[in-house]
């Protein structure tokens, strides 16, 4: 069985490096790949983790498609993805993800991840990650937060 590659966005490494557990993002993925725009927005002059890798976008003219609509991040990661196919794209954007659904991308977003290492049992709980997150103002609908509980099988839990 071949490794999935995964390519991400901005936001999903931000909120795990706001969790403290950039580590838990590399167990899920082994490997990330991200376009400069995303690197420069993440890491800045900071040097990225080893299994964060670089990689430009080859063909420019997607890029131009999708900026309108989309942030110069979101965009390169789309069309990074895009020619990386097959792959999983790691993106929140709710206008991001139907862009890359609609070319046919699967996408997962940090809740969907959360989930995985919970249901892998690579999180004790995943409500605490949750409640973190919120209150860096990534936004969770309460629709989400409770799916994600019920996914994590932490619904009944929180409802005592």
């Amino acid at each position: 069985m071949t490794t999935p590659i995964f390519v991400s966005n901005s936001s999903p490494i931000i909120a795990f490096e706001d969790l403290d557990a950039l580590d838990l993002l590399r167990q899920l993925t082994n490997a990330v790949y991200v376009p400069p725009a995303v690197r420069r927005e993440v890491f800045g002059p900071r040097s990225m983790p080893s299994w964060v890798k670089e990689r430009s976008v080859s063909h420019p003219i997607s890029l131009r498609a999708l900026q309108p609509r989309l942030g110069l991040g979101e965009s390169e990661a789309i069309a990074l993805a895009l020619e990386m196919l097959p792959c999983y794209l790691i993106l929140d954007d709710l206008a991001g993800r139907r862009a890359a659904q609609a070319m046919k991308i699967p996408v997962v977003g940090t809740i969907g991840l959360l989930i995985l290492a919970r249901q892998r049992n690579l999180l004790a709980a995943i409500k605490p990650s949750l409640d973190t997150l919120m209150k860096s103002d990534f936004r969770i609908s309460k629709d989400l937060y409770r799916l994600a509980l019920r996914a994590s099988g932490e619904w009944a839990e929180a409802q005592i």
